[in-house]
């Protein structure tokens, strides 16, 4: 047994407590846990085990909830991330899944904010962004049910418009060929493309 001689706040973290055992620097826990310790308890190895398994889970959970407040995340990247900080399998499903039950991390929310962010900022196919979640870790079902929603043509024509009027100037075949390149590299299919680079054509051509 070993026995607690000093419990100090520390002075770069308010929120942590420094844990002195035999007059020792031991460990330092939360000020939740703190408040369950007191001086001259005297504490099993379990018992000290069972602190720091606890706060290694604490440091976790602070770590995910950081990583995810700079914008949404998918569950796989989350664990990823955890992962290279060296945190074991089980505290990372322990952070999962109390994520998950705060409502913090679901991974069709993460589709629906990554394909409008997508829509409104760079423009992609269904084809380019069903590639870009797979190798978010998402899982392919939960993909193909938000993005079954995608109306593909009017992205292509939101994203198409954009740029056709800085090649109106050009003559047909060069007009279609720089935004045909340009939709192509979006990774939009020959068919959306030609139907969007007639339309725009069409519609240009009409304005001059």
């Amino acid at each position: 047994m070993r026995v607690i001689t000093a419990l100090t706040r520390q002075k770069r973290n308010a929120d942590r407590v420094n844990v002195f055992l035999d007059g020792e620097f031991a460990f330092g826990v939360t000020e939740l846990a703190a408040a369950r310790l007191r001086l001259g308890q005297a504490l099993s190895p379990e018992e000290l085990d069972a602190l720091k398994q606890e706060d290694t889970l604490e440091k976790a959970k602070q770590s995910a909830f950081k990583y995810i407040s700079y914008r949404p995340r998918s569950i796989a990247e989350v664990e990823r991330n955890l992962r290279d900080k060296s945190y074991d399998e089980m505290v990372i499903t322990q952070v999962i899944t109390r994520l998950q039950e705060l409502q913090l991390l679901d991974d069709t929310s993460f589709v629906q904010f990554w394909v409008e962010q997508r829509e409104t900022f760079k423009p992609r196919s269904v084809m380019a962004l069903r590639q870009e979640l797979l190798q978010k870790g998402v899982a392919r079902h939960v993909i193909d049910d938000v993005l079954a929603n995608v109306d593909e043509t009017a992205v292509a024509r939101q994203a198409a418009a954009k740029r056709a009027a800085r090649w109106s100037h050009l003559p047909e075949e060069q007009f279609r060929e720089k935004l045909g390149g340009y939709m192509q590299r979006l990774g939009f299919s020959y068919d959306v493309i030609r139907e969007i680079t007639d339309e725009l054509w069409e519609e240009l051509s009409h304005n001059h």
